[in-house]
């Protein structure tokens, strides 16, 4: 099993330059520690106007920031906006290969499509034909990687002829993933021979089902680029700790403050859902998760938060789900003081790390073979 950091870049308010640069520079010595201990990935999000929750508009740029501070860990870039109100489909391929070049080949390159309705407005993007243009993107985007020259005519873009420049790193390109947190998505990413970067939290019995139809219907994809990136990764809070009641209360104070800041961003679509922009039912998932005051909820399955025990046994179970990779959030709006995530980094790096020894990776196959 890979391990990796997952980045929103929340900042609380009151906002000043020192307050979003501290947190800027939280993440980044979060990160270097990271690689020191050996995880796999450090992935950062593209999300526009989302105060407080994220303000991480040009994670390429921080991701560059990373690459520079590091030495093994890979760059995720998860993921890009593959809508062209946001971002234009050149301009997503350009950035991306300069990222792999400056990062020696480490780039992991994550696509979506947004989900929420305050980003996709604020550009003037219709919800209803994100899907069709996240998908005509992401099969343009890996020939502009590999042929000299490339022309498209198609229904998000046009263009003539040209040398996209420079071309990435990693040969033939780097590997391709989707984040899925619509329904049907991890399925959508399975016909394309895409990773499925997980950013939904369910629970173990419901994964293994999602993870099996993966990889049944991954066997027959039909590849948008030159291999397949047969992975599929989850989104997790990690908070370690020697002593596991404190491990436990601290990691729920995260999870819960992760979980009604994200509430209210998706507030528009459980009230008006759309044809491609299903509820996530989230609002009656609340009522049945609600609580008389005072009242301590129970640790919901897989979280790995408690002591290292207890994140081991977690994580073992979604490795029997067949998951391949698990991406920590470590912090929420600064919730947790910055030398307790770094501890609780440490002792995850000491004590569960070594327990998942990586096996060889058959996980990327030739998509032409």
């Amino acid at each position: 099993m890979k391990f990796g950091v997952f980045y929103e870049i929340s900042v609380p308010r009151p906002w000043d330059a020192e307050k979003e640069k501290t947190v800027y520079d939280n993440c980044l010595e979060q990160v270097r520690l990271a690689d020191e201990l050996g995880f796999d990935y450090v992935w950062a999000v593209e999300h526009h106007f989302l105060e407080e929750y994220s303000h991480c508009p040009a994670p390429e740029i921080f991701l560059t920031a990373c690459a520079m501070q590091t030495n093994n860990i890979r760059v995720g870039h998860g993921i890009v906006v593959c809508v062209p109100e946001i971002n234009h489909p050149v301009r997503i391929a350009e950035r991306a290969a300069v990222l792999d070049l400056v990062s020696g080949g480490r780039l992991e390159f994550g696509t979506g499509r947004s989900a929420t309705w305050t980003e996709l407005g604020g550009f003037g993007a219709d919800p209803d034909v994100t899907k069709e243009t996240w998908d005509e993107i992401v099969r343009a985007v890996p020939k502009m990687w590999t042929q000299e020259r490339y022309a498209h005519d198609g229904v998000c873009f046009q263009m003539p002829s040209r040398a996209v420049l420079p071309k990435p790193y990693q040969k033939p390109h780097p590997p391709m993933w989707v984040a899925v947190t619509s329904p049907g998505t991890d399925v959508d990413a399975a016909e394309r021979g895409m990773g499925a970067l997980g950013l939904t939290f369910g629970n173990m019995a419901e994964q293994e089902k999602k993870v099996a139809n993966y990889h049944r219907i991954i066997q027959s994809c039909d590849p948008v680029g030159e291999f397949v990136n047969e992975q599929v990764a989850t989104v997790n809070f990690l908070y370690c700790h020697e002593d596991q009641a404190q491990g436990i209360a601290t990691g729920q104070r995260l999870a819960q403050t992760f979980g009604y800041m994200a509430a209210q961003l998706v507030s528009a679509r459980e009230a008006y859902p759309s044809r491609s922009y299903a509820s996530f039912g989230l609002l009656p998932q609340a009522r049945r998760q609600a609580t008389a005051p005072g009242e301590q909820p129970g640790v919901p399955e897989g979280l790995c938060i408690g002591d290292p025990e207890r994140i081991i046994q977690a994580l073992k179970g979604w490795e029997s789900t067949g998951t391949t990779g698990v991406n920590f959030l470590l912090n929420v709006i600064e919730t947790i003081p910055q030398e307790e995530v770094l501890a609780s980094l440490r002792l995850f790096g000491e004590e569960v790390m070594p327990q998942f020894k990586e096996a060889p990776d058959a996980n990327i196959r030739n998509a032409r073979a």
